[in-house]
């Protein structure tokens, strides 16, 4: 199975209009999720003190060299899940980026829904928009119905 083929490639011989439109959703998600991982990685890296005087206190340093190392840490992740053949590569990158966002927030007490899960969120976004643009990836993982 090509990596081309597990990332989506090009949509092109799809069975029905339904699998057309999966694909086009997956693009959608992966676009939001592209574009939100793209803007934190580029601002950290960009502008780290604009970060810092913007962030609240999580336990993490918030020198320059810290917020740039971690901006540099999200951007090759991301571009590798935008670029087809490494998305699965960058989606598994990606979602251990966002696990150790989890955990910071969990250590530090912060609200559960609105900033611990925002990670959660954001990984739905991912492997959703990667799974639906992949048939593929589909059939290694089916969402199986039963009926009774």
């Amino acid at each position: 199975m090509s990596a081309e083929r597990i990332a989506g490639g090009t949509g092109r011989g799809l069975a029905s209009e339904g699998q057309r439109a999966w694909v086009i959703v997956g693009r959608v998600l992966t676009g939001l999720a592209g574009a939100f991982l793209l803007m934190d990685a580029v601002t950290k890296v960009v502008a780290p003190a604009f970060v810092a005087a913007n962030s609240p206190e999580i336990g993490w340093s918030l020198d320059p060299v810290t917020i740039r190392s971690l901006g540099t840490l999200l951007l090759i992740p991301t571009v590798l899940y935008l670029w087809p053949r490494t998305a699965l590569l960058g989606a598994i990158l990606v979602t251990g980026y966002l696990g150790g966002a989890i955990a910071t927030h969990a250590r530090i007490g912060s609200p559960l829904l609105t900033h611990t899960l925002f990670g959660v969120y954001l990984a739905l976004f991912v492997w959703g928009g990667l799974w639906l643009r992949s048939p593929a990836l589909r059939a290694l993982m089916p969402i199986v119905s039963t009926k009774d």
